[in-house]
């Protein structure tokens, strides 16, 4: 344990950060599995709405440096693709 007082804060507010940033990554993988379950069952309105939904938050978490750009850009033009390919 540190004995300086920003130290101490630092401990603080590290481990709230880490908290959001696995919150955020573990949102963006459900949304992901919610978007692929969506098009599964060929709910065109669903897969939509989650996916656009997926767009704000993969977005978020790639300006926070969670997730590479390539990563987010594969992501996004194969559920793209997918939703598409149903209509």
């Amino acid at each position: 344990m540190p004995n300086i007082k920003s130290s101490k804060k630092a401990v603080k507010v590290i481990a709230k950060k880490t908290d959001e940033n696995h919150e955020l990554k573990m949102r963006v993988k459900n949304l992901i599995k919610s978007c692929e379950k969506a098009i599964a069952l060929n709910n065109n309105e669903e897969a939509t709405k989650i996916y656009n939904e997926l767009q704000k938050y993969i977005d978020k978490s790639y300006q926070k440096g969670l997730i590479k750009e390539n990563k987010v850009n594969r992501e996004k033009k194969r559920l793209n693709a997918k939703i598409k390919n149903m209509k």
